[in-house]
């Protein structure tokens, strides 16, 4: 049976290292586990490859997807998935958001594109939630948190991917009516994941737009954002002038369709504004680190069942002989070996990252914000590219098999390639936590140092391991001050993002392997291997991204004729 994640792993992460206890009852949580792998294996699992298959097809009715796809959602619904992290005042069971992220990890390992319909739906329903009128929450948010409508993010237009301050999709103010102020919405919105599709009854789509001014021009940059309510169908059950232009065809994620999505294009899609205008942004920042808590926890998952994967091959596949002559399983080889630990050094490091974020979100005070804000782009980083060199190796094992469509890890590659470009690429996460995260402002650093600080001094018997951290992370400080004032800066920001993400996971590591003392031997034994070989093997590769950052700006000069 493929094993998706590691069970024993994650209650070391939720029970021993989280304490999710103090949140929720043991019973509580271990059955939600339970239920997510039982329907994750019989329903997700089901149509992972043919859902790759049999992409999403644009036809006369619209855009039709994998009935499987239908199916599988429709189960999560009514088991009420979709509103497990939501307050029972909203119609959702109340559960702590790190237990909802656990949850959904067996859902993206075993198909991370039929689970990226609810990874949205939820964070678009906790957008409206959070910002939206009273009347609005009612009429969007609950039936996303019922899982009876789906929802979309709609940031990016064929123009502007990035650079939101570009966008051009204009609203018209049109009216007031009992869901607030009433615009009409003109424009394009591309690599719309879910736009549209024949899963449910109705999308809601939150869309980034500009109000034009009096003189009717629109308003330059980020700060005339608004954002609106935009559904396909609207309240009266006639479609709203949303349609399809194209589907995106990508390498992986392809059981979701992607979209190019027109609005407005006979008179004007019908929106109504999400709080005041010009807040767009500052609201969809709450939805965007959502998502890209989600991603990381999507990559995570994608590594680590891609090391179940590889795990389970080498212990059947014979290759080789042993020093009696005899046929031996490849994991006998040295090679092997340490590449299945690497695969869960960086997998399931990728992991316990996500949930330690998850369980910030949860601890509902100052510090956990600072932190979680600093380790958002870690979280997204790490993960997705961490998860994909972990896919990378599951291949190799598999040797010359691993890159045939036959078997899975081929698959859980091209998916969790997208990753590090969803919800911003890893270059736009370094220049988040490198210039507004620490060089403007480092709130969140003097937290996580205290708490670096107290695994340190709790840390005995783990010696070397510790020595090697303070080392590391000794590195990350000098380079972090001679960085500081730089106008180069920004030219090495992703080498220290990759720096800074793996002496942040080789404190998670020590942190583990520290709760797993006492454990059982596999669970206290594996994570002791975990943490010796990241310490050894992956915390030197700090120094080796820092020396860019402190090499002094020349070393990237060049003249674009040249290259």
């Amino acid at each position: 049976m493929t094993r998706l994640l590691d069970r024993e792993f994650l209650d070391l992460c939720l029970h021993d290292w989280l304490k999710v206890g103090a949140l929720a009852e043991r019973d509580t949580v271990d059955a939600v586990l339970d239920l997510s792998e039982t329907l994750a294996r019989e329903r997700f699992l089901t149509h992972f490859k043919a859902g790759d298959a049999q992409e999403p097809q644009v036809g006369p009715q619209g855009v039709t997807v994998h009935p499987e796809v239908r199916a599988a959602l429709g189960e999560y619904a009514e088991l009420g998935l979709f509103g497990a992290g939501f307050s029972e005042a909203l119609g959702g069971h109340g559960l702590p958001f790190v237990v909802s992220c656990a949850s959904f990890a067996w859902f993206a390992a075993a198909n991370i594109a039929t689970s990226s319909y609810a990874m949205l739906t939820v964070a678009n329903a906790r957008l409206i939630a959070e910002f939206g009128s009273p009347a609005q929450v009612d009429a969007f948010a609950r039936p996303q948190i019922a899982g009876e409508w789906l929802g979309t993010m709609c940031l990016s237009e064929p123009q502007a991917g990035s650079d939101l301050g570009v966008v051009r999709t204009r609203a018209t103010f049109e009216g007031k009516d009992d869901l607030g102020r009433r615009y009409r919405l003109a424009g394009s919105k591309m690599w719309i994941s879910g736009g549209e599709h024949d899963v449910g009854g109705n999308i809601v789509h939150l869309v980034l737009a500009k109000v034009a001014g009096a003189d009717g021009v629109l308003p330059e940059g980020t700060a005339g954002l608004s954002l609106f309510i935009v559904p396909r169908l609207l309240p009266d059950g006639v479609r709203n002038d949303v349609t399809v232009a194209g589907l995106n065809h990508k390498m992986g994620y392809r059981a979701i369709p992607n979209c190019l999505l027109a609005f407005g294009e006979n008179g004007g899609a019908t929106g109504w504004l999400v709080g005041a205008e010009g807040q767009g942004l500052r609201q969809m920042f709450m939805m965007m680190n959502e998502a890209r808590i989600s991603v990381g926890l999507g990559a995570a998952a994608l590594a680590c069942r891609g090391y179940g994967h590889a795990l389970a091959y080498a212990q059947e596949r014979l290759q080789g002989r042993g020093s009696d002559g005899a046929s031996v399983s490849i994991i006998e080889h040295a090679a092997v070996r340490r590449m299945l630990l690497a695969q869960k050094a960086l997998g399931e490091g990728a992991l316990a990252l996500c949930l330690y974020a998850a369980r910030l979100v949860d601890a509902d005070d100052a510090d956990s914000a600072a932190l979680l804000a600093l380790l958002t782009p870690v979280v997204k980083t790490f993960s997705s590219e961490m998860g994909l060199e972990a896919n990378a190796m599951a291949i190799q094992v598999h040797g010359g098999y691993g890159y045939t469509r036959d078997f899975d890890v081929e698959q859980v590659y091209r998916d969790n390639r997208l990753n590090p470009i969803h919800e911003g690429t890893t270059d736009i996460q370094a220049i988040d936590l490198l210039a507004r995260k620490l060089l403007n402002g480092g709130e969140g650093l003097a937290v996580l140092k205290a708490r670096i600080a107290a695994t340190l001094a709790a840390a005995d018997g783990f010696a070397a391991e510790t020595e090697a951290l303070r080392a590391a992370w000794a590195e990350v400080d000098v380079a972090l001050e001679m960085l500081r004032g730089s106008e180069k800066a920004l030219e090495v920001a992703t080498p220290f993002l990759f720096a800074f993400g793996h002496a942040v996971v080789g404190w998670i590591w020590l942190d583990l392997a520290l709760a797993a003392r006492g454990k059982g031997v596999r669970i206290a034994a594996g994570t002791a291997a975990a943490l010796r070989y990241f310490t050894a093997c992956e915390l030197p590769r700090v120094g080796a991204w820092l020396a860019c950052c402190t090499a002094g700006g020349e070393v990237l000069e060049v003249d674009p004729g040249w290259l």
